[in-house]
């Protein structure tokens, strides 16, 4: 039995208002490949920020997640079911799934056992798509200092599951016939304390925090604000990297 990593419902709240959207258009094209659109399972669904996309495509959406605390922060909506469950067992029917999506969260799971509990509840033609995203683009010395953030300061701090992220999740097993995906991005308009909110989310932030009594990102606050200028609000992008697969 895989023990469940919880890095986040400590502050599940913050993870709920300072994490990006995703794109709509990625969630149109993923309607396209599924063989019905009766039922999706959306998997480590966090506050549910990717299932609410995905119900405006589907009749039915189970989102589901190992952490009780995340899900309360979700937001409630008429097509979807939250459910505590550990991604690796669920009480979903064979063969009665036609999407199954996990947003910046498979790193997490136990591969072989979550990719065993999508076989068996994807219809056949089913489709998975999992993806993940790091790395703000803003201004390039606002994006140097955030790097010597992310390597240098809390780098140490990362579980070593994040080095699945770094690679882009191309290094991930991916045991399915595999689709070729359009490029997507995220995007947020944003002032200072909305991208120091967002740093604060990440579980390396949390873990400096513990270990040293010391908030990493009070020291960032200076150095930050004198890249960001006058500026009150500025585009924040993320580039999405997805792997897409049918059973």
């Amino acid at each position: 039995m895989t023990t469940f990593k919880d890095h986040f419902s400590a502050h599940s709240a913050d993870y709920a208002k300072y994490r990006p959207n995703y794109p709509p258009t990625l969630f149109a094209w993923l309607a396209t490949l599924a063989p019905a659109r009766d039922l999706a399972w959306d998997v480590g669904t966090g506050s549910g920020q990717a299932a609410l996309e995905v119900a405006r495509h589907f009749a039915r959406v189970i989102a589901s997640d190992a952490a009780e605390a995340q899900l309360r922060n979700a937001t409630a909506h008429a097509c979807i079911t939250y459910k505590v469950m550990p991604a690796e067992h669920t009480d979903l029917a064979d063969r009665s799934v036609d999407l199954v999506t996990v947003a910046q969260a498979i790193h997490w799971f136990d591969f072989a056992r979550f990719y065993d509990e999508v076989r068996r509840v994807l219809k056949p033609g089913g489709v998975i798509a999992v993806w993940t995203y790091a790395g703000t683009q803003v201004t390039p010395e606002i994006d140097a200092i955030v790097r010597r953030y992310y390597t240098e300061t809390v780098g140490s701090y990362w579980p070593p599951e994040r080095a699945l992220v770094d690679a882009k999740y191309r290094t991930i097993p991916f045991p399915f016939a595999e689709l070729e995906a359009p490029r997507f991005h995220m995007e947020k308009h944003w002032d200072i304390e909305d991208l120091l909110g967002y740093l604060g989310t990440w579980s390396a932030t949390k873990r400096y925090a513990q270990t040293r009594g010391v908030d990493p990102i009070e020291e960032l606050r200076e150095p930050l604000a004198q890249a960001w200028g006058t500026e009150g609000v500025r585009a924040v992008e993320w580039g999405l990297h997805i792997r897409v697969g049918r059973v």
